[in-house]
């Protein structure tokens, strides 16, 4: 029998070193699988209410205000107890149609002009020197923080002097407005980490200010105006609170959320219907984001490390 063997003595230093190479690995493997656990949880968790949402729409009226949805597993291929009658009633509602066409009026271009706009103001915040710059970024961070709801009753009123309420072009500025603060953000984190080899050989070769940011640092920058865009589209699409406030009710500019809250009434009786809108207006932001969803991560984590 060995000293290193006896109770109550430290082991030898090799086999202290063996021991913690052998159990690491352990380590790493059970904090992996508890994550991948947790993430499952987090995800079922998350898709439940969605889950339930979309089978409320293919229920009837009756059944979904006498019972919960959860009970279609009772029968789960009793088809029977589903319908198409509350999708079929959004699809030939009045005016839906209009309503459609009306938030793509709306969110292309309150989409566009805040990302131009932003995109302009982060070069320079980034590239381009002059005084007061610190100080009007750090009046453009401030205003992330000022909720939106402050400021309608005002814009409203000035509004009312240009006659800019229920058109179009008031609530482009209403939105480019509410927009600018976070885009202008999110573009200055990606483009202040372009290299700057590249803007002083584009100066050293006679490229003005204008033509190195149309030529350099738009073509550079697609994963952060992408992953801004996704935010701008899905925000303004699904609006209701700044359409209703600046645009009202009058179906020749009504949004799809306004029509929809039109058809579910002021009460809120007829709910079902709005189980199957809420899929109906999910079409199109979802064929935005899976279009553009490749650049979202790239456009987030840039500029957050500096490599």
């Amino acid at each position: 029998m060995t000293a290193e063997t006896v109770e109550g003595l430290p082991p030898r230093t090799g086999d202290a070193v063996a021991t913690a190479t052998t159990t690491a690995p352990q380590r790493g493997q059970s904090s992996g699988w508890l994550a991948k656990v947790l993430v499952l949880i987090i995800g079922i968790a998350w898709t439940i209410p969605t889950a339930g949402v979309f089978i409320s729409s293919f229920r009837p009226e009756t059944e979904v205000a006498t019972s919960g949805w959860w009970t279609v597993f009772t029968h789960p291929f009793d088809f029977t107890q589903y319908t198409l009658a509350n999708y079929q009633r959004v699809l030939t509602s009045e005016d839906m149609f209009e309503a459609f066409v009306n938030s793509l009026i709306v969110t292309i271009p309150a989409t566009v002009i805040p990302i131009t706009l932003a995109a302009f103001a982060a070069y320079a915040f980034a590239w381009t020197r002059f005084r007061g710059r610190s100080f009007l970024f750090a009046v453009v961070v401030g205003l992330l923080v000022i909720p939106l709801q402050m400021s309608l009753v005002p814009l409203l009123r000035l509004y009312g002097d240009y006659d800019l309420t229920g058109t179009f072009v008031g609530v482009w500025l209403a939105h480019a407005g509410f927009g600018l603060p976070l885009a202008i953000y999110l573009l200055y984190n990606y483009i202040s980490q372009l290299p700057k080899d590249i803007f002083e050989s584009a100066y050293i070769d006679g490229a003005t200010p204008f033509t190195t940011f149309t030529k350099l640092v738009i073509p550079l920058s697609y994963p952060a105006l992408a992953s801004f865009a996704i935010f701008q589209f899905l925000w303004v699409w699904n609006d209701l609170l700044v359409s209703l406030v600046f645009l009202g009710t009058n179906p020749d500019v009504a949004v799809v959320t306004v029509s929809l809250a039109q058809l579910v009434g002021s009460r809120g009786a007829a709910w079902h219907l709005l189980t199957a809108g809420a899929f109906v207006s999910m079409v199109i932001p979802l064929i935005v984001f899976i279009t553009l969803q490749r650049f979202f991560v790239r456009g987030l984590l840039a500029g957050s490390v500096k490599g």
